[in-house]
């Protein structure tokens, strides 16, 4: 019983700290998702140059997006005509960080931690990419002729090119449907703040708490002191920890928190907050199959080599103590001690916790309601774990001729479509185009 009380006093401690700097990072994430949207951000980024890999990582180190939701988005990219180098500086990048998790990180491991995380994502998004595109040659791009212009003595008409010429001007990375025209921007960003992306990450950030309150009670204080003295080993065990674990960005911090606080050392947390977030198999797999398999190495060589370089340097460079020391929340459960006073952290964690039931059972009701007022044949999906997913089979497969509308469903694992001509076939080749797994109708 002892160990349970522990368990949900050490739960409501963690989630208290760090409910504020959620709420604060979702509604920066909502304003740079609605004021610096991603249309036509590929025309930055289809050189296999040092400046796209630089485009790619520098895209990527904001994006609140996890690494299941940077794989519709990053595979979009590169079927757009982004280069292999620029797309695995994106997917590199990405899923390390974000401005939600920046505030996180702040919030529960001080500015030190905060201000090198996106700077190792952003370094490492770039050595990913130019390594790719040193061993990777890929073939000249096909130029098309301008638009309205003479061709071989013909004459192009823009006009007459319909949907050839599309290119997804809508939202190039295929992560959401347009907006209604006459929503307000502040609607907008609210709506993908508070229901879009926290759905997304709400499971994940669930998870992290609840293994950083079990680790915290578990371990015991000492359990990692036996690796002290060795950095390298110390950091190879984290690494070798944190791949098979997938957490997003946001819900690794409670959990490098506890370690640091067990008796981890800066470097082996960082890694644990590199690696966890950006390695998962469905990021793997698709890579492989989309950019092919040497891509894939290049990108897991770029995340474990670079989490091994800068944990190591984070070690050399900053003393255990400096870190430990910004770490205000986890010094002492006193409230002088801490950065908000206890009513704004419990009030925030009720918010939060309202949002994420609110935001689930508002789309539960949407896409049942749809479900039961039209007529909609079923396709099972596998692979879809977050709406960034569900937004890209949507997108991707409303395209077709004769699809009038497509309702994609990640927990379920079902794709609704309502048309006048369903092409099974061409709708399977799609969907595993885009990295999923086609189960054929229900």
């Amino acid at each position: 019983m002892e160990y349970v009380i522990r368990y949900f006093s050490e739960l409501y401690y963690l989630v208290g700290e760090m409910a504020p700097w959620l709420l604060l990072g979702l509604v920066f994430a909502g304003l740079l998702k609605v004021y610096f949207p991603q249309k036509h951000i590929d025309k930055y980024l289809g050189k296999s140059d040092f400046k796209s890999a630089v485009n790619g990582s520098l895209l990527g180190v904001p994006m609140p997006l996890c690494s299941c939701g940077v794989i519709p988005t990053g595979v979009s990219f590169f079927k757009n005509g982004a280069s292999r180098g620029a797309t695995n500086s994106f997917l590199i990048s990405t899923p390390q960080t974000g401005v939600d998790s920046i505030f996180a990180t702040y919030s529960m491991l001080g500015w030190p931690f905060a201000i090198l995380r996106p700077i190792v994502a952003f370094t490492t998004g770039i050595f990913g990419g130019v390594l790719t595109n040193l061993l990777i040659k890929e073939p000249p791009k096909v130029v098309a002729p301008p638009v309205n212009s003479k061709f071989g003595g013909f004459k192009i008409d823009a006009a007459k090119l319909g949907k050839a010429t599309e290119t997804c001007a809508d939202d190039s990375c295929g992560c959401h449907e347009p907006p209604k025209k006459n929503s307000h921007p502040l609607l907008l960003a609210a709506n993908y703040a508070f229901v879009e992306l926290l759905q997304d990450i709400a499971k994940w950030l669930i998870l992290g708490f609840l293994v950083a309150a079990l680790i915290s009670v578990l371990l015991p204080p000492d359990f990692f002191s036996m690796f002290k003295g060795y950095g390298f080993l110390e950091i190879l065990v984290v690494l070798a920890a944190s791949i098979p674990i997938y957490v997003c960005a946001t819900g690794s911090i409670p959990i490098a928190a506890v370690l640091l606080m067990k008796g981890v050392s800066p470097g082996a947390a960082l890694v644990f907050m590199m690696a966890g977030p950006a390695t998962n198999v469905a990021t793997i797999t698709v890579i492989a199959k989309t950019m092919g398999k040497k891509s894939m190495f290049i990108y897991l060589a770029s995340i474990t080599g670079g989490a091994i370089f800068f944990g190591l340097l984070t070690n050399w460079l900053i003393p255990a103590d400096f870190i430990m020391s910004h770490m205000n929340h986890l010094m002492a459960h006193g409230e002088a001690h801490e950065m908000f006073p206890k009513w704004v952290g419990i009030a925030s964690s009720v918010i939060l916790a309202v949002l994420m039931v609110s935001g689930y059972i508002t789309n539960r009701i949407q896409k049942n309601k749809k479900m039961t007022a039209e007529k909609f044949q079923t396709i099972k999906v596998e692979g879809m774990t977050c709406s960034h997913c569900e937004a890209s089979i949507n997108r991707n497969l409303s395209k077709l001729d004769g699809i009038e509308e497509v309702l994609a469903d990640k927990n379920t694992s079902q794709v609704n479509i309502k048309g006048s001509k369903i092409n099974l076939p061409e709708i399977e080749r799609i969907v595993v185009d885009l990295g999923y797994q086609y189960k054929g109708t229900i």
